[in-house]
C-alpha cells in the first residue's frame, strides 16, 4: 500500500511537471497579445533587455507584468481563481471587492507620490494654451465613493474624495472645478453606475451633464427631453472581466435620444473617417458593448452639429466622457474630442489654431491620477 501510494504521487509529481513545461513552452512561442477585449486596456509587452534596464530592475519588473498579461487562457485561470475565493468567502479578487446587490467595485489606487501635483501642473498648463480661455475641470468619483453602501462591510471607503478635494483646492480660481459628487450621489439608486463595468451609466453622464451646464452658464435639457431607448441588456464589462466573479447579472446600457432630434457628423481625424452619428451601433454585439459611444477611445475626433453660432469645445478626456458628450451637441456647434493616450499632437497648437475658447478635462478618479500622458501637457510648447 506504501508503495503504490509513493508511486501515485510520484505520477501526479510528474504529470503536474509535464503540464507547467507545457504551459511554459506555449508561453515562450504564442504570440503576444496587444490589447484585451475582456479587460479594454493594452496588455504588457516583451520589454527591451539592456544592460540599463537588466540593472536597473526594470526589464525584470517589465518581464513579470508580460508573464501576468500573456499567460496561456488568463480569463479562463482568473475566472477559476475568483470561484475558488468566492467559495471560500473573499469579496475581493484582482482589486475589485464583489460588492452588495451584485455590484462590482473597483479599488481607489492611491496617487504616488508628486503625481497630484504634477497633474494639477498640467492642468494650469493647459488653462493658459490661450488668452481668454475658460477651462473646467470634472474629476467623477467612481462607484467606491458613490456607492460606498454597496461596499464590503470591510472594504474602506473615503480616501478618493480626499484626493479629489485637495486637486479642487489645489487649481487657481479660474479654474472651474465641476462637483459631481453629490448630484450622483443623490441619485445613486437609480443606476447611476454599471454593475459589471468600471464607466457610470448614460443616466450618470445626464446628471453630470446638467452639473456642468449650470457651471457654463448653458441651460441643460431635462429627461423629459429624450427618449431613453434601452439597446442592450447583455453588457458584462471590464470589472466582471478583471475580477473572475461569474455569478452575476449583465447590466443594460441606454441611450438618451434627443426628442427634437439634431443632426450631427464625426469625424474620426486620424483615422480618415466620417459617420453621421455617434454611436457605433454594431458594437453592440461586441464584447465591450460601451464602444457603442464614438466606437471606443480615438486620439481626435471632430463632432460639426447643426449649431452655426461658432461656439467650440475642446473635451481633454478619457473613456468616461465618451457617454456625456453626446449630451453637449445641443450647446456647440463644434465639439473637439482628444484623448491624451493616444493623441501625440501639440494640443495647445490645436487651441489656438481652432480658436477654441471652452476646454473641458473629464476624466474618472482613477484614470487622472495613473494616466502618465496628462503629464505631457505640463511640458513646455516647443
Amino acid at each position: 500500500m506504501h508503495k503504490y501510494g509513493k508511486r501515485s504521487q510520484s505520477i501526479i509529481a510528474m504529470l503536474l511537471l509535464l503540464f507547467l513545461g507545457g504551459v511554459l513552452i506555449v508561453n515562450l512561442f504564442k504570440p503576444s497579445k496587444s490589447f484585451s477585449e475582456a479587460e479594454n486596456r493594452s496588455l504588457e509587452q516583451l520589454p527591451q533587455l539592456t544592460l540599463h534596464s537588466l540593472f536597473s530592475g526594470k526589464f525584470t519588473s517589465g518581464f513579470e507584468k508580460y508573464i501576468s498579461d500573456q499567460f496561456m487562457a488568463r480569463d479562463f485561470w482568473i475566472g477559476v481563481k475568483s470561484d475558488t475565493d468566492r467559495a471560500m468567502g473573499k469579496k475581493e479578487s484582482n482589486g475589485i471587492y464583489l460588492g452588495k446587490d451584485g455590484y462590482l467595485i473597483q479599488k481607489f489606487t492611491l496617487p504616488a507620490d508628486g503625481d497630484l501635483e504634477m497633474k494639477v501642473n498640467a492642468v494650469h498648463s493647459l488653462a493658459k494654451a490661450a488668452p481668454g480661455l475658460r477651462t473646467f475641470v470634472m474629476l467623477v468619483p467612481t462607484a467606491a465613493s458613490v456607492l460606498a453602501d454597496k461596499l464590503p462591510d470591510y472594504a474602506p471607503a473615503g480616501e478618493e474624495l480626499a484626493y479629489l478635494d485637495q486637486v479642487r483646492q489645489s487649481l487657481s480660481r479660474d479654474i472651474r472645478f465641476v462637483d459631481v459628487y453629490p448630484a450622483l450621489r443623490a441619485q445613486r439608486e437609480r443606476s447611476v453606475y454599471y454593475k459589471t463595468d468600471h464607466h457610470w451609466t448614460t443616466r450618470g453622464a445626464f446628471y453630470a451633464y446638467q452639473e456642468l451646464s449650470k457651471r457654463m452658464g448653458l441651460t441643460p435639457k431635462k429627461e423629459e427631453d429624450f427618449t431613453i431607448r434601452q439597446v442592450t441588456d447583455e453588457f458584462y464589462g471590464s470589472l466582471y472581466s478583471k475580477s473572475g466573479f461569474r455569478h452575476v447579472e449583465p447590466d443594460r446600457i441606454e441611450l438618451y435620444m434627443p426628442k427634437a432630434g439634431g443632426s450631427c457628423t464625426v469625424a474620426y481625424v486620424e483615422e480618415g473617417r466620417t459617420a453621421d452619428s455617434m454611436y457605433a451601433m454594431d458594437n453592440l454585439g461586441k464584447k465591450d458593448k460601451y464602444t457603442v459611444f464614438f466606437d471606443g477611445n480615438h486620439s481626435l475626433i471632430q463632432i460639426t452639429t447643426g449649431l452655426r453660432d461658432g461656439t467650440k469645445l475642446l473635451v481633454v478626456k478619457d473613456s468616461y466622457a465618451n457617454s456625456l458628450i453626446p449630451f453637449l451637441t445641443a450647446h456647440f456647434s463644434e465639439i473637439y474630442v482628444v484623448d491624451p493616450r493616444y493623441y501625440e499632437k501639440d494640443l495647445k497648437a490645436l487651441i489656438q489654431e481652432r480658436q477654441i475658447r471652452d476646454v473641458l478635462l473629464l476624466y474618472n478618479a482613477n484614470t487622472f491620477f495613473e494616466d502618465p500622458s496628462l503629464n505631457r501637457l505640463a511640458e513646455p510648447t516647443e
